[in-house]
């Protein structure tokens, strides 16, 4: 199991050295001179060259690569010299130093996602902590709209089998699956949020906090939950639906299910107490594998009704081309996806050794 464990590991370890090498290049040689999206259109020469030396832009493609390494690395060399880039500033980063050769300092650190273009040198990590949590909320809250209403829409199929409610669930899964999340998000946006507001009372677009009109400071407007929401679980709510359906019908041919029914048992109490527990488990590894995704595919959800997550931050910094902002938040949610599917291979490991073993 500990190598089973190491080797899983070891493949998430490549996978995020891949997907950080893929971002760092296709960001810093397509867009063009980052200190010139720094600057704006009035820059003049010297400020070119201050703003090329403190960030390193004016090294060659293969140091700065080196560089940004060093920034995310846990465990990284600085220069002792304040005019260098690698300068590690007292107290700026949560740094403890280990040990120093010559001018270099070796340090165990948090990564350092470096800082926005557009917003005063603020910090790429502090606006992945503000805008983050949000994100999450809403992924789970999606998460949970869809093993309920999947669920429960895959055991009204089974229990209308072949008729006109099973093949009505069947289509309305299929279009689910097949409708963009941008397109959804427009039309229940419009539908719920403005044709049938004075019944929904739902608005079209906000966030999870709401700004006082009285200076009151902030409150939570968990109303602007909903809409969202709902739209980010349409299609893990349609493919829930279908595992449901099927992997209960493949349950209910099982012998034990045969003799519980010649038992005489009613059909209800055969699906609640011998066939639905049995008929999860492919519903809990399609979920584990959405949530992570959920955290990538809210980018257009969140922008089209204003919550302001990571994915809305994501669509802004492309807007103003904030290369850290982006960079920082690609890895982020990439790390996410990782660590994510690692822990459920880990579980599966656990709970199967015959995976382990392979």
């Amino acid at each position: 199991m500990v190598g089973y464990v190491l080797q899983k590991l070891g493949y998430a370890l490549l996978t995020l050295f891949g997907v950080i090498t893929v971002i760092f290049f296709l960001f810093t040689i397509l867009p063009g001179d980052p200190a010139r999206m720094m600057l704006g259109q009035n820059e003049t020469a010297e400020q070119l060259a201050v703003v090329k030396k403190k960030y390193g832009f004016d090294q060659p493609v293969s140091i700065q690569y080196v560089r940004y390494l060093n920034d995310l690395s846990l465990l990284s060399f600085h220069s002792k010299n304040p005019s260098d880039y690698t300068f590690l500033a007292e107290g700026k980063y949560n740094a403890t130093l280990l040990f120093s050769v010559g001018n270099t300092n070796v340090v165990i650190k948090t990564p350092y996602l470096r800082e926005s273009f557009q917003k005063n040198g603020k910090e790429v990590s502090a606006v992945i902590a503000e805008t983050l949590p949000n994100t999450f909320i809403l992924a789970v809250s999606a998460i949970v709209i869809a093993m309920i209403v999947g669920v429960l829409l895959g055991i009204i199929s089974v229990l209308f089998k072949d008729g006109f409610i099973d093949k009505a669930i069947q289509l309305l899964s299929t279009l689910g699956m097949s409708v963009p999340s941008f397109f959804s998000a427009i039309i229940f946006a419009w539908v719920f949020g403005f044709l049938l507001h004075q019944y929904t009372h739902l608005n079209m677009t906000g966030s999870l906090y709401a700004v006082d009109d009285f200076g009151n400071g902030k409150y939570i407007q968990w109303k602007n939950l909903i809409l969202p929401a709902v739209v980010l679980g349409i299609r893990p709510l349609a493919v829930v639906s279908q595992l449901m359906r099927n992997s209960l019908l493949e349950v209910l041919n099982q012998d034990y299910i045969r003799t519980a029914k010649a038992k005489g048992l009613p059909f209800y109490q055969i699906i609640k107490k011998h066939a639905l527990k049995n008929s999860l488990n492919p519903v809990v590894t399609a979920i584990s594998g959405w949530f992570a995704s959920m955290l990538a595919g809210a980018v257009f959800v969140e922008y089209i009704f204003g919550w302001n997550g990571l994915g809305k931050e994501i669509v802004n910094a492309l807007n103003t081309l904030d290369l850290p902002v982006i960079m920082g938040a690609v890895i982020v949610i990439a790390t996410l996806f990782i660590v994510i599917n690692i822990f459920v291979d880990i579980i599966y490991g656990w709970l199967d050794p015959k995976i382990s073993r392979q």
